[in-house]
């Protein structure tokens, strides 16, 4: 079942997937990619609709896309859909104990900016895990120095021109033991950019969590995404594993 929620006024719309009979679910919200300037909701519905079979409650939100917001604009928006699902969830079936993160290239930047960045959620503990799926810019400020931000992609509105707020856009530098249990997929055969920013980022946060280890696909970075489409792919499985382990 789905039913489609305003979170304020200024924000974006969200979609909520619920499964037929199970009651009390775990919770998964879902922010999508599209190098921040592209995507909508709408296309990830199979997403939903997937994980409610699997008695698993799905949140999947929209944000504001460059030029029109930046990444902080967007990371508050992603904060204030997890805050809306905490207060209301339970009308929909998910138990607002067993919220959990999961975004595809640009939406795993923000799901992880928010689940790292402390600015963006006051308890980082509404959040019992994070799934990153060939997530991007986990380093921006990295990134950026050695390619500056410029009009293609929309990069100087996404990111700014001040070196300040591409450290503040990047999660890998406010890893901490606070970070919520993470569960990371990468593609073999993604940008370099995304090969390399998830390796540091999980060498780092093994500072915290020891085991955390990246699952490797052999694929290219728009089939990580559209694997889900196939309800029977074991990525479900796998994911409902992680949640089940962390709830």
């Amino acid at each position: 079942m789905k039913s489609s929620q305003a979170l304020v006024e200024s924000f974006p719309k969200l979609d909520v997937y619920t499964p037929d009979k199970a009651e009390n679910s775990p919770v998964v919200i879902f922010i999508h990619g599209g190098n921040w300037n592209a995507g909508n909701k709408e296309i990830y519905s199979f997403l939903g609709r997937n994980f409610a079979k699997k008695d698993i409650v799905t949140v999947i939100s929209g944000y504001t896309l460059s030029p029109d917001g930046n990444y902080d604009t967007m990371a508050k928006e992603v904060a204030a859909a997890i805050k809306w699902t905490r207060e209301n969830i339970s009308k929909h079936k998910g138990n607002p104990n067993e919220i959990f993160l999961m975004g595809h290239s640009a939406g795993g930047h923000l799901i992880a900016l928010v689940g790292t960045n402390p600015k963006y959620l006051e308890n980082i503990d509404l959040v019992k895990g994070i799934i990153l799926n060939d997530a991007a810019g986990l380093d921006m400020y990295s990134y950026l120095k050695k390619n500056p931000p410029n009009k293609n992609g929309h990069y100087d509105v996404t990111w700014t021109e001040n070196e300040e707020n591409w450290k503040d856009a990047s999660p890998i530098y406010f890893l901490s033991e606070k970070v919520p249990p993470l569960y990371v997929y990468t593609g073999t055969k993604t940008y370099s950019s995304i090969l390399t920013g998830n390796k540091e980022f999980v060498k780092k946060m093994n500072q915290y969590q020891a085991n955390l280890e990246i699952n490797y696909l052999r694929k290219k970075h728009v089939p990580m995404m559209r694997q889900f489409i196939f309800p029977w792919n074991k990525r479900y499985n796998e994911i409902v594993k992680f949640i089940d382990s962390n709830r």
